[in-house]
């Protein structure tokens, strides 16, 4: 009876042995294999759904920002909510600049600030959205570090997410997260500050240029270098040495402001000033003749990629349309007008109010030599010209960037009558009372002088009235 007790025994153990083993197998081929990041994904996931979406132009991104392993281990902790621009706020709403700033390989953090701004690391469906009858907004950390978004319903209950829309709400449903579908790309603060600082720096700042070596052809060997110039510094040629005369004329740019360093670039700085003044508003007219009455705009912006800085005074439209076609049909009248509009240094409202308050009156140069405009101080503001000539400043500080001044004023200004400085002729006029017959005092002719001379020097000269 032993032997059969022992014999059961030991069948139980095996039998029990071959069980767990097979089921180890199963779970063992049942577990998910780790990948690199610790973190499996199945097929099922909200990344994977993303990838696959109609929301193209965002999943190019993620993967272009090296975000996928980022996100797969934010999957792994808990659920996610995304919010998925559609491809055409992507593709031709997004500004060029800012999108070839989000692009260029070193500004990948930036471009990583602003996809992860776009994700909350917690489920939030659209029926959990704030109702509009409650007028609150809740707030929500996202997963871009010190970076929060704002839900909302507005009255007529379209759901918010900060500035855009919900187009889509619910549009792709996983069981480790939700996509809604949103009208615009959300750009946080701190990835809106970074393309500003950057292209402030890039438009603003110089660079010391750098010549190519020279060589002294007596001696045979390099020419001593120069003293740098400090960067920024103004240009050693005077500006009125600078303007091309005309645009046949037109010189061609210096090899150093205007070579692949960038150290000013002129004409994007013109072209800015030139949106301003359309966006502004009222100054339509003169932006017409900068652009396309005139070659005035890449006069500037040579200028400006030269080194040197201007100060326009802008008369707007209404000023504009008080000129007549005979002040602008005579051949360079708009250049001569808008020249003498140009003022070749940097002022702002508060520095030119500042020195008619202090100077009584001032004479700044002007880009239409010799003539200078006159600025002074008159009701509490500044007035250019004197007379029916006369405008004021009005519309201070459109554009001021450092290297380009706009001032808006009210009137056209012209230079003072040349006609007014030439000396009086030599012959004396003297007009009669009694009519306005005009007697001009002859001068005694040198031959008479002479032939009379003659005649006196022989006893003859009482012959000839004319010798009397």
């Amino acid at each position: 009876m032993d032997f059969q007790i022992h014999g059961v025994v030991s069948k139980t153990i095996f039998y029990v042995f071959t069980f767990l083993s097979i089921l180890g197998t199963i779970y063992g081929s049942a577990l998910p294999v780790n990948s690199s990041s610790g973190v499996q994904i199945n097929s099922n996931s909200v990344l994977v759904a993303l990838l696959d979406s109609h929301y193209t132009e965002l999943s190019e991104l993620v993967e272009k920002a090296l975000l996928l392993q980022t996100l797969e281990e934010a999957v792994g902790k808990h659920n996610i909510t995304i919010f998925a621009p559609r491809n055409e706020a992507l593709e031709r709403d997004l500004d060029p600049e800012f999108e070839r700033f989000l692009l260029e390989p070193g500004n990948i953090k930036s471009l990583q600030k602003l996809l992860m701004f776009h994700i909350i690391p917690s489920r939030i469906g659209s029926s959990e959205w704030p109702s509009s009858s409650v007028n609150e907004s809740t707030r929500h950390h996202t997963l871009s570090t010190h970076e929060h978004l704002n839900l909302f319903t507005n009255k007529d209950s379209t759901k918010k997410v900060d500035l855009a829309a919900v187009i889509h709400p619910d549009a792709v449903i996983r069981p480790d997260g939700i996509i809604h579908g949103i009208e615009r790309l959300l750009i946080p603060r701190s990835v809106q500050e970074d393309f500003n600082s950057r292209r402030s720096l890039r438009a603003i700042s110089a660079v010391i240029p750098e010549g190519a070596p020279e060589i002294d052809p007596r001696t045979n060997r390099l020419k001593k270098p120069i003293a740098p110039v400090p960067a920024g510094s103004p240009p050693a040629l005077p500006i009125e040495d600078a303007i091309a005369p005309g645009p046949s004329l037109a010189p061609a740019p210096a090899p150093g402001p205007g070579g692949p360093r960038h150290h000013f670039d002129g004409h994007s700085q013109v072209k800015d000033f030139i949106q301003t003044l359309l966006h502004y508003g009222g100054y339509n007219e003169m932006a017409d003749i900068l652009v396309n009455l005139t070659s005035l705009a890449t006069e500037m912006g040579k200028l400006v990629s030269e080194g040197y800085v201007i100060t326009v005074l802008a008369p707007n439209d209404e000023a504009m349309s008080r000129l007549t076609t005979d002040q602008l049909s005579e051949p360079g009248a708009p250049e001569q007008i808008m020249y003498y509009h140009i003022i070749p240094e940097y002022q702002t409202e508060e520095s030119m109010y500042n020195a008619v308050r202090r100077f009584g009156k001032v004479k700044y140069d002007t880009l239409r030599l010799p003539h200078k405009v006159v600025a002074q101080e008159a009701d509490g503001s500044v007035k250019f010209g004197n007379g029916d000539e006369s405008a004021y400043l009005f519309d201070p500080d459109i554009f001021t960037d450092g290297r380009i001044s706009v001032q808006g004023i009210d009137g056209v200004l012209f230079p003072p009558d040349e006609k007014e400085n030439q000396p009086k002729p030599e012959t004396e006029k003297t007009v009669q009372s009694t009519g306005s017959k005009i007697s001009v005092k002859p001068r005694r002719g040198k031959l008479l002088e002479v032939t009379c001379g003659v005649l006196w020097a022989v006893g003859q000269d009482s012959h000839f009235t004319d010798c009397q």
